[in-house]
């Protein structure tokens, strides 16, 4: 019995072993030789083309004013903008630098300026999205034109930026344009001034109107750009994809930017969240460049509207402005601009009697200048061409394009090539 029992439990020995070397055999095979997951596809890019907009100074003499009352003794402007009026609205984004207020009367030209509420109403029927309001002439009024402006342009349903009623607004505009948030961001130069105080074209302002303004020294610029950053970094954290600078900075005549607007320019394209920066107050055109190969800058865009001419100045220089037009591709998915053109279309000021009074147009110097009934009319069509001769100057270029894809790419061949 015991050699028996001795088998049974021998038996019963060698069929578990059996029953595990089967098991490894076929189970823990079968579980090694399966393939590894494949890796997943890289997200696909999902473009989005969208085009930006800016110009220089909308500004109104006390000429045009007078050249906008209508028999019924109200105003009217919206006839200056009729022939740039489809650059404007085709423009995902539109902006505009309001170098006046709504102040209410007495109107006023320079060197107070107040505008009929009227243009507002005018600016945005020709399709402009957002004002900015950080220039010299901001405190024209004081404090109570500052916030009637801001009321006045959002009445209208204006985004604005450069200036705040209320203090808990942020000091930029946002706008949302086919899936992607649009941010700009506007400053004014401050004139010299006492430590601690902030002047605004040349006279003090107290604490409380500093603090609606947003503008700059140039005593420290190094802590002046940190500040810029600063609010380009809330921007960021806010949800904006693309960052816009509109800076009202430079000399007044200057036909080139000035050692402060390329030291500005400089520290600021530094920051890879600044995407392209406008700029105005010289009242004539300067230079546009693609500041390290990735920002647009355009220092100057001149007047795009006002009085200051060869007859009121002596400077011709002065009725020549430009569009500044970027059209950008962005890639939705990566939330990064894959490449861009950056194109400047110039313009004049155009400004003939007729029927007892001033006529103002701008005229954008295009493939229609020859064409334009206005100058037809009035004979200036020699000084439209000498505009857009200087502007061509004055720019440097109408046009740069740039594809930053194609670019890492050439780079990453030409390591290559160097490697072998």
């Amino acid at each position: 019995m015991n050699g028996k029992r001795v088998l049974q439990v021998l038996i019963a020995l060698l069929i578990l072993v059996s029953g595990f070397l089967v098991y490894s055999l076929f189970f823990e095979k079968e579980e090694l030789v399966q393939e590894a997951p494949a890796p997943e596809e890289p997200a696909k890019a999902d473009i989005t083309h969208l085009e930006i907009l800016c110009v220089g100074d909308v500004m109104y003499h006390s000429s045009q004013l007078t050249a906008a009352v209508q028999e019924d003794g109200t105003y009217h402007f919206e006839e200056t903008y009729q022939y740039v009026k489809p650059y404007i609205q085709r423009a995902d984004v539109a902006i505009f630098n309001l170098e006046t207020t709504f102040g209410q009367a007495p109107y006023t030209g320079y060197p107070s300026f107040s505008t009929p509420d009227i243009l507002a109403e005018n600016l945005r029927s020709v399709g402009f999205d957002v004002a900015a309001t950080a220039n010299n002439h901001v405190n024209d009024r004081g404090v109570l034109g500052i916030d009637r402006t801001l009321q006045v342009l959002r009445q209208q349903h204006f985004v604005t930026t450069g200036s705040r009623d209320v203090l808990s607004r942020p000091r930029w505009a946002t706008r949302m344009v086919k899936g992607i948030w649009v941010g700009t961001l506007a400053y004014t130069y401050q004139t010299p001034s006492l430590p601690g105080r902030v002047s605004i074209n040349g006279s003090f302002v107290s604490q409380e109107t500093a603090d609606r303004i947003n503008s700059f020294g140039y005593e420290n610029m190094d802590a002046e750009v940190a500040k810029i950053n600063e609010q380009v970094g809330l921007m960021k954290q806010s949800g904006m994809d693309i960052v816009i600078l509109y800076l009202h900075w430079g000399e007044e005549y200057q036909l080139k930017a000035n050692p402060w607007q390329h030291y500005i320019k400089e520290s600021l394209t530094q920051n890879s969240d600044i995407d392209m920066i406008f700029g105005s107050h010289p009242h004539t055109l300067q230079e546009m460049e693609l500041a390290n190969q990735r920002v647009p800058v355009y220092f100057s865009l001149g007047n795009f509207v006002s009085n200051q001419r060869l007859e009121t100045l002596g400077n011709r220089y002065t009725e020549t402005g430009a569009m500044a037009r970027v059209t950008l591709e962005y890639d939705r998915t990566a939330r990064e601009i894959t490449g861009l053109v950056m194109e400047a279309i110039p313009t004049w000021v155009e400004k003939y009697k007729k029927d007892g009074r001033d006529h103002y147009f701008i005229i954008p110097l295009d493939e229609q200048l020859e064409q334009n009934p206005q100058l037809l009319y009035s004979g200036h069509l020699a000084r439209a061409r000498q505009a857009k001769e200087d502007a061509l100057g004055l720019l440097g270029t109408f046009r740069i394009q740039q594809q930053f894809r194609a670019l890492e790419e050439s780079r990453e061949e030409l390591q290559r090539n160097g490697e072998e």
